[in-house]
């Protein structure tokens, strides 16, 4: 049985930004996500928080571009902090996932509840098949380079991302 996507919510504080991930978080909402985490980051919010408490699982597409903001964010050293990533009331087998990919450490982490905030009405992009497949590849190319280990889990997902990529742009050209 499939479980349903998840829903995303925006909340807004005064220093802070949070989305609410709701639900099973995979390839079909990761480049909402992505454009909303990427607005977010354009606002300049200096802390921008994942709320997950209702969400089960993530699948490697979403976890890649979360990945990917992790890595955009995160200071380097000797850097002061410019934004962050918080991770709030993931579960354990979230937890675990992002430390077995081996990029826990992108992302400060807590339990807890959020101060009180102002919602902000979100809309879905309604990706186009090419959007989900590019966004799936530069999410998987995102978890080899952070972790070499990764590369023997997901070297033949990002060759078959690759390879349906050029197709669908092959067709597109033909259109």
């Amino acid at each position: 049985m499939n479980a349903p996507t998840a829903n995303m919510m925006v909340l807004v504080g005064e220093r802070f930004a949070c989305v609410k991930v709701a639900g099973r978080a995979n390839f079909a909402t990761a480049v909402d996500f992505k454009t909303l985490l990427t607005g977010l980051e354009g606002k300049g919010y200096p802390y921008i928080v994942i709320e997950l408490s209702q969400c089960p699982l993530m699948d490697s597409t979403f976890l890649g571009v979360l990945a990917a903001s992790g890595v955009r964010l995160r200071p380097m050293d000797g850097e002061c902090e410019k934004q962050v990533i918080e991770l709030r009331n993931a579960n354990e087998r979230l937890i675990e996932l992002l430390e077995n990919l081996g990029v826990l450490h992108l992302f400060k982490t807590c339990n807890g509840e959020l101060p009180d905030c102002e919602k902000i009405e979100s809309s879905p992009c309604h990706a186009t098949r090419e959007e989900l497949t590019q966004a799936s590849l530069e999410a998987h190319q995102t978890l080899m380079d952070i972790n070499p280990a990764n590369v023997t889990r997901f070297k033949d997902v990002t060759k078959f991302l690759t390879e349906d990529l050029a197709k669908i742009k092959q067709a597109g050209a033909k259109n």
